[in-house]
């Protein structure tokens, strides 16, 4: 049988990871857009995979759902590899609420009812998530186990309480690597993996609109007062990507992996801790 790979979110970061856990499997790529679903194949396909693409809505269960029936029609979903969402500077609180929350819960959750065993996911949060303070335990919860059609609802998702995109964010890419430590438990009864990648500033289209964009200066303070002193590439995390989906990563699961050049530990312990 045919083993799958679904990408979803057809940018730099999910075509890094795809390019080092697809040889010799199928790759369906999926995208909002369908002509970046088709471009990342062109690309994939002249070195040497096979691969399809489809269209998806993250924020749309019976889009995700339509998704995992196009998987399936094609052979064993071996592999996911989630890397949709949008930015502070590209969407409102609540649309950033939607896509890069929700959206994740459902793939989650969809995918992890018929992920095969042995199978593995990627889930793309951010270093925004480490930039939090501590939530309660019950947020905690809330966030990792409340059903995905549920999650919206949540008292502290309301406008009331989030009033900018990027606390939106940073809320839902803590959500994203809580949530999958919680799916790690229902993966784990079919035998399969899933994990979260943090990455900082990776240069990508988007990291790029956040560097011209309204936030742009504190981004390049960000690379300059790290320890690294530059920009992650899509390829750096690839490599994490192929640890964690591949078979010397067969004893992680429900974790979370934080790549930003020491960011985060500038911001709590260095140079860039707030005022």
């Amino acid at each position: 049988m045919t083993n799958v790979i679904i990408v979803i979110g057809a940018g730099s970061i999910g075509q890094a990871i795809a390019r080092r856990v697809s040889v010799g499997k199928h790759v369906l790529l999926a995208d909002l857009r369908h002509e970046n679903a088709e471009a990342a194949a062109k690309v994939l396909g002249d070195a040497g995979f096979e691969v399809s693409t489809a269209t998806v809505d993250v924020s749309s269960r019976e889009s995700v759902h339509a998704l995992v029936e196009t998987a399936t029609a094609i052979g064993s979903v071996t592999g996911v590899i989630h890397a949709a969402g949008v930015s502070p500077s590209q969407a409102s609180p609540t649309t950033i609420l939607k896509v890069d929350l929700y959206g994740t819960a459902l793939v989650l959750e969809e995918f992890g009812n018929m992920i095969a065993p042995g199978g593995a996911g990627v889930v793309i949060a951010s270093q925004s998530g480490h930039r939090l303070p501590a939530l309660t335990p019950d947020a905690d919860k809330l966030l990792a186990t409340t059903p995905a059609d549920e999650l919206l609802a949540l008292p502290m998702l309301q406008p009331d309480q989030l009033k900018d995109s990027l606390h939106a964010y940073q809320l839902s890419k803590r959500g994203n690597s809580l949530r999958v430590m919680a799916e790690a438990v229902r993966w784990g009864k079919r035998g399969a993996r899933v994990n979260t990648i943090s990455p900082g500033i990776i240069i990508t289209p988007l990291a790029r609109d956040e560097l011209t964009g309204p936030r742009g200066e504190g981004y390049r303070r960000m690379i300059q007062l790290s320890a690294a002193g530059r920009a992650g590439t899509p390829d750096e995390v690839g490599a994490v990507g192929a640890l964690l989906m591949g078979p010397d990563g067969t004893f992680i699961t429900g974790s979370d992996f934080l790549m930003d050049g020491g960011v985060t530990a500038a911001y709590w312990f260095g140079e860039l801790a707030p005022k």
